[in-house]
């Protein structure tokens, strides 16, 4: 008796999602709890597993199409006969030696679409590329990196371009354009930035912090740390730790607006703004003023992963009171970030440069980071978000007043 393939149940607030791709078509044999089609959802990608070992007789609905929990995705009848193929050992011997191309399902059964489409564009074979994500699954960087280097053919940046023997060779190349849909999450990124700009009265105020003191700290202690807790001392836990403290000063800037009340909340989850292939996360951290440092990265680290990997969850994604974006380590020096709604502010990172700075009358060169932190103006002054913003240059200024929190 054929078992029906369902679209399981949805997270919290979502209504629908879309069928990305299936990984497997009809006729194919699979396996008990192997992955068969992706679902795309406004936050994360769905996973939808084989219920039992069988064949997939029938496909009832095509990528690209609107799906709703419970809708029927495919039949798959039941039996044994998925874990070996009943094709004889000689005729097996034969493909391969003919060189007979792997299905695409095998070929890709642990990537997502977005790497799918970048090993098709370079004829790459997964089984070429070495996977760094969760249970081996190849990401984009993986295959980015493979691409680089010299096993994969190509040229790698840097290299000398190819001689050309005769000028005729050269063919102009077409005008072109490609119109391609944005994904879902990208479109409810669009709308909440959008919704953010028409709803809150935002506006940025900035500081510049001296970066000298916590860059020695984590010099000095750096292997130390990493040998103890067995993960690397980076500068975002210095961060969040001084805004924890500066939240406890100024608390509405840890609240939130709901209809005509603010919202105070005497916790204090910390978003942390992750770029991934598919767009822009913001996974949060709980109580992140109870955590270590070494807690605070070592979650970091993981939850960052996860969202990379594809493997987050609505729950990691909800419910933060503050987020902190890092624009920095893409190179930018001065940013205004939007609010992440219904939070009432955000501070922004950037690179760290070398800048000439008066110190006791002397000019020297110190490690600057400009910092900006936009804010909800129906709730929070100015002289608030101007004060919560010294207290935290105060306390990266000097990182001894985060261990005595002072």
């Amino acid at each position: 008796m054929s078992i029906e393939i369902k679209v399981p149940q949805l997270p919290e607030s979502v209504s629908d999602a879309t069928l990305v791709a299936w990984h497997k078509k009809a006729g194919d044999l699979v396996t008990r709890d192997e992955n068969l089609v992706d679902l795309e959802t406004d936050k994360v990608v769905l996973e939808v597993p084989a219920p039992a070992s069988g064949v997939l007789q029938e496909i009832k609905i095509g990528d690209g199409e609107t799906v709703l929990a419970g809708d029927v995705l495919a039949l798959l009848e039941p039996g044994e006969g998925a874990a070996t193929s009943e094709e004889p050992e000689e005729v097996k011997v034969e493909s391969v030696a003919a060189g007979a191309a792997a299905p695409e399902s095998d070929k890709h059964a642990k990537t997502s679409p977005a790497v799918r489409r970048l090993l098709d564009e370079h004829d790459l074979d997964d089984t070429m590329v070495i996977g760094s994500g969760r249970d081996g699954r190849i990401t984009k960087a993986d295959v980015l990196k493979f691409l680089k280097s010299d096993d994969s053919g190509n040229v790698t940046p840097g290299d000398p371009a190819p001689e050309i023997a005769d000028s005729s060779q050269v063919v102009a190349l077409e005008r072109s354009e490609q119109r391609v849909p944005m994904t879902r999450l990208r479109a409810r990124i669009a709308e909440r930035l959008v919704e953010a700009q028409q709803t809150a009265a935002m506006l940025t105020t900035f500081n510049e912090v001296d970066l000298t003191e916590v860059m020695e700290l984590r010099k000095r202690y750096r292997d130390s740390f990493e040998k103890k807790h067995g993960v690397r001392l980076g500068f975002m836990s210095f961060f969040a730790k001084a805004s924890v403290e500066a939240l406890k000063l100024f608390p509405v800037i840890n609240a939130s607006v709901e209809g005509t009340d603010i919202v105070y909340h005497n916790y204090y989850d910390i978003g942390v703004a992750v770029s991934t292939e598919r767009g822009l996360m913001v996974p949060v951290l709980r109580d992140v003023d109870q955590m270590s440092f070494a807690q605070f990265e070592s979650e970091l680290g993981a939850i960052a992963k996860k969202a990379q990997d594809g493997a987050i969850g609505m729950e990691d994604l909800t419910g933060g009171t503050f987020t902190i974006t890092n624009g920095g380590i893409f190179g930018s020096m001065l940013s205004t970030p939007i609010l992440n709604q219904p939070q009432s502010a955000i501070l922004g990172m950037h690179s760290i440069q070398q800048r000439p700075m008066v110190v006791d009358g002397e000019v020297v060169a110190r490690p600057m980071m400009y910092l900006a932190m936009t804010y909800d103006h129906r709730i929070i002054d100015g002289k608030e978000a101007v004060q919560f913003l010294v207290t935290v240059k105060e306390q990266l200024e000097d990182p001894s007043r985060l261990l005595l929190q002072v």
